[in-house]
């Protein structure tokens, strides 16, 4: 009796990595074996990209708060301290949403602040 092969399975799955594998250079594209091995890696760097951006937003916040409060004369870490002990619970998106695109709001809410 001839072997059983799930061809129909089997094709699937490398149409599926092909296909994940679209837009790629050379060989990557259209060649299994390659582009099985580049589209693991590419996922990988998909899981860990996600969680690197929220640290360079969190760092990006952080460079604009302490760039606008400077200007007030105060230090990012200062600021940061004075609005823990004042109770002001803003996160650092909203602040520096604040600084960036309302500066007349920032600079009172750093004066309430000092």
């Amino acid at each position: 009796m001839p072997r059983s092969v799930n061809a129909v399975a089997s094709r699937a799955r490398r149409k599926r990595v092909l296909k994940q594998a679209k837009g790629f250079y050379g060989k990557r594209k259209n060649v299994y074996t390659v582009a099985k091995n580049i589209v693991e890696k590419g996922q990988t760097y998909s899981y860990v990209g996600r969680k690197v951006k929220k640290r360079d937003y969190r760092q990006l916040w952080i460079a604009r708060i302490n760039a606008a409060v400077r200007e007030e004369g105060l230090t990012y870490s200062e600021f940061i301290h004075k609005l823990n002990l004042k109770g002001i619970e803003l996160n650092r998106k909203m602040l520096a949403d604040l600084a960036m695109n309302e500066p007349e709001s920032f600079k009172a809410l750093v004066a309430s602040v000092k």
